[in-house]
């Protein structure tokens, strides 16, 4: 009965220190480069009435340099606050083990993009992709993410990372708080 005790809980680690399996929504590699893209996962969800707010994180690898690519999507049956990307742009990503790491916007401006449906409500995707600092990476590997804030080019916002999160978008499971951990194995070694 022990060893069995022993086996299951030896299976269950394995299954928690296991790597996701890698999804690429893009994975080229030809005379020109290499670029490889995974696919995107929620990383925050804030709904309230009639106003909801996702955050989804995508990682990239354009020759050997790795990128994050962020993209909001906001819905809401009021006005619609406008958030810009621009070069100062900036993402600080507190980490568990209590360090920060920040990443830099590339030098696009990007304000989003309205989008109406057909059930009354505005929308606004915001995309941007951030660059890591040199050295940071190792920390993301390791330690999973408990804060992130995002500097945008008139103010700052901060979201909180739940260990676990069951979107309503999609009722998929996400683990935000282990993104990096999960999917950077996908882009670099």
């Amino acid at each position: 009965m022990k060893n069995l005790f022993l086996i299951v809980i030896f299976l269950f680690s394995l299954n928690i220190t296991a790597q996701k399996p890698c999804e690429y929504s893009v994975n080229v590699k030809d005379s020109i480069g290499i670029y490889k893209e995974t696919k995107s996962a929620i990383v925050h969800e804030f709904i309230f009435g009639n106003t909801s707010k996702y955050v989804f994180f995508a990682l990239a690898l354009t020759d050997e340099m790795p990128s994050l690519t962020v993209q909001i999507l906001q819905k809401s049956k009021d006005f619609l606050k406008v958030n810009c990307f621009n070069k100062n742009s900036r993402i600080f990503l507190q980490l568990e083990n209590n360090k920060v790491v920040t990443l830099i916007a590339s030098d696009q401006e990007n304000c989003g993009a309205p989008v109406n449906d057909d059930l009354g409500f505005n929308n606004r995707i915001l995309s941007g992709t951030f660059l890591f600092l040199n050295g940071t990476i190792a920390d993301l590997k390791t330690s999973p993410v408990s804060t992130m804030r995002i500097k945008f080019s008139t103010e700052t916002q901060d979201y909180i990372f739940k260990k676990v999160l069951v979107s309503e978008m999609d009722q998929k499971t996400y683990f935000p708080g282990n993104y990096f951990i999960d999917y950077l194995p996908c882009i670099i070694n």
